[in-house]
């Protein structure tokens, strides 16, 4: 969530220890660059084994902002979106904004679904600052100062990760197991915005899912500001936002073509529709 700012964590690795095949422990120096810049994201599996990463530290406020706003189709979740879809690369590099779309059931309509658009952000930064961002670059999502919360950043990686609102830091340390779960995902670069008339395509093959997902995350900021060559990952300058597709089920093998061929074809739509 932080990627707008400082980029990706392997844009901040300084050196690495890794074993090669002839069993030799090699650090940067040893290793040389070319292996250096390969380790970075093109299969840092393939050229050895990894022992450890030298990370740089980011500066970060002692305040943070975080904040979800939901908004449905019936609520113009279309055109909300195709609007983020606009500005999400350009917002202040501080400004962190993605969006998590799932099938919700309309209120008071039992077994009817929609679409449920939610924009879940993190603002290195205090509640004023961030509605001057907001209401300067991104007003149409109609952020208030009660949905916002302000935070320490370890606080907000508990938040963005979406465990409960009573979780303290040292419940990342307990290593609890998740619930066991099947799933299939694809991801797409975008560099275009999606039409209106595509989503509302996608939105139909959505409902027609049983457990859809789909995350947007936007770029921007640092990453359009780091060379595509600089590591093995060339999604820099020009790169709007990334989407994941994610279909999930509980029962195994049971019906797992289904969802397997549900999000090929939700992938294939989207390809030639937008």
């Amino acid at each position: 969530s932080m990627m707008r700012k400082y980029g990706l964590g392997a844009d901040n690795v300084l050196d690495a220890r890794i074993v090669d095949a002839n069993g030799k422990i090699l650090d940067r120096e040893a290793m040389g660059e070319d292996l250096f810049w390969a380790i970075r994201g093109g299969g840092g599996a393939s050229f050895g084994i990894i022992l450890s990463w030298k990370i740089k530290l980011v500066p970060v406020p002692e305040t943070v902002t975080v904040f979800t706003v939901t908004k449905t189709l019936e609520q113009g979740a279309t055109k909300i979106l195709y609007r983020w879809q606009q500005v999400a690369d350009e917002l202040d590099e501080d400004l962190f904004i993605r969006v998590i779309i799932q099938a919700a059931e309309i209120p008071g309509r039992k077994g009817q679904r929609t679409i449920s658009t939610s924009y879940n952000s993190l603002f290195l930064g205090g509640v004023d600052r961030l509605l001057q961002v907001m209401q300067k670059s991104f007003p149409e999502l109609g952020l208030s100062r009660q949905d916002c919360n302000e935070t320490s950043w370890i606080k907000s990686v508990i938040y963005i990760a979406g465990f409960p609102s009573n979780s303290t830091p040292e419940f990342l340390l307990q290593g609890k197991a998740m619930p066991k779960a099947y799933f299939k995902a694809k991801s797409d670069f975008v560099r275009t915005p999606i039409p209106t008339k595509a989503l509302g395509g996608l939105w139909r093959r959505f409902l027609a899912e049983d457990g859809p997902l789909m995350i947007w995350n936007p770029y921007g900021g640092m990453m359009s500001k780091i060379p595509e060559n600089a590591i093995p990952f060339p999604h820099r300058k020009g790169t709007l936002f990334k989407i994941q597709y994610v279909t999930l089920w509980l029962d195994g093998e049971k019906s797992q073509n289904k969802h397997m061929n549900w999000i090929r074809n939700l992938y294939n739509c989207l390809l030639y529709t937008s």
